[in-house]
This record gives C-alpha cells, sequence and structure tokens, in this order.
C-alpha cells in the first residue's frame, strides 16, 4: 500500500493496520462518517458497534486490558467525543495503553463555534499522555505511529487523535514511516526482571 494514492480516511485506516490494531470500538456520526467506509471495507481491522461512545472507550480499555495490546475507539466530534473522556481518564489513570480516534469539523470551521465543534485536544490534554490535531491527510500515517509508540511505551496511557473532517476526505499518498520522528521522547526501558530482585 506504500506509495498508493488514497483518502485520509483510508490512509488512516491502513496506518491502524499497520500499527498492529485488529480490532476497533467505536460509534458513527458526521465528522467521523468518511472514514467508516474504509472500515467497513477492510481486511483484518474489525469494527465493534458500540451503543454509546462511553462504551467505545471502555471496551478498547478493556481489550487493552485483557490483550495488551492498544485499544482503539472511534467517535465522531462534539458529544461522541466528549462521551469519551471518562473512558480515557481512566485509561490514562490505570496505565492502559488506548488511542482515541475522534472526528473533528473542518479545518476552516474550528474555532467558530460550528455544529458540533468542540475543543477535544484542549479538553483531554490533562487526561493523556499526549494529543493530536491532524488537519493534513499527509500526516495522519505519522501520527498514528507515534500515538500507538506514546500509547504503549514507557508508563502506558491514553493518547487522542483528532482528525479534522477535511483531512480525512482529502488525498494523500500513503507513506508508512520508517522512524518515530519524537526527538524529544524518551520514556524509561522497562525493567529487566533479575534487576527488581
Amino acid at each position: 500500500m506504500t506509495g498508493q494514492q488514497m483518502t485520509g480516511a483510508q490512509a488512516l485506516v491502513e496506518s491502524l493496520k499497520h500499527a498492529g490494531a485488529e480490532v476497533v470500538f467505536g460509534l458513527p456520526g458526521g465528522a467521523i462518517l468518511p472514514t467508516y467506509d474504509p472500515l467497513m471495507d477492510a481486511e483484518g481491522l474489525r469494527h465493534v458497534l458500540v451503543r454509546h461512545e462511553q462504551g467505545a472507550g471502555h471496551a478498547a480499555s478493556g481489550y487493552a486490558h485483557a490483550t495488551g495490546k492498544v485499544g482503539v475507539c472511534l467517535a465522531t466530534s462534539g458529544p461522541g467525543a466528549t462521551n469519551l473522556i471518562t473512558a480515557i481518564a481512566d485509561a490514562q489513570m490505570d496505565s492502559i495503553p488506548m488511542v482515541a480516534i475522534t472526528g473533528q469539523v473542518g479545518s476552516m470551521f474550528i474555532g467558530t463555534d460550528a455544529f458540533q465543534e468542540a475543543d477535544i485536544v484542549g479538553m483531554t490534554m490533562p487526561i493523556t499522555k499526549h494529543n493530536f490535531l491532524v488537519s493534513s491527510a499527509d500526516d495522519i500515517p505519522k501520527v498514528i505511529k507515534q500515538a500507538f509508540h506514546i500509547a504503549s511505551s514507557g508508563r502506558p496511557g491514553a493518547v487522542l487523535v483528532d482528525v479534522t473532517k477535511d483531512a480525512q476526505q482529502a488525498m494523500t499518498e500513503f507513506q508508512w514511516p520508517e522512524g518515530l520522528g519524537l526527538p524529544g521522547f524518551r520514556p524509561a526501558p522497562r525493567p529487566h526482571g533479575k534487576q527488581i530482585r
């Protein structure tokens, strides 16, 4: 898939697969709908439809706790994203590796009180290891790779990735990054069992 032209939404789904995700818990809504088309067609990536976004967050957290893999949840902008806040905070406090992906209104509407616009990046800063606002389709693979690394390295925790609707709809050439591009991020290495005695 590297070098292939696709939408940002398709790049998001491909990036999740490259990052090792196998299951995504979510609830569709307007700002994340562009991602649902390629998600439904994706091989090797299963979507579990929930009845409420908070359930998606807790399911992703439970999945991560049970499997040791990064849990992934999806929600739309505004109330969909804010419904994830309790689950994100819970995952962060319990050191559960989780990546929460939210749709966001188009880039030009951010800060205009557009329909279902909410500053989910600002709201989740105190309860995440890191969060990203992605407004370019070209940045999606890099951000997803970084999000999975940050969520699972050092002390695990929650990472939020907020993707604008125009970034999901724009065309890009998919390139899975070779490196991380996180020069200042140096988590403590995991201790060796004999060093703990």
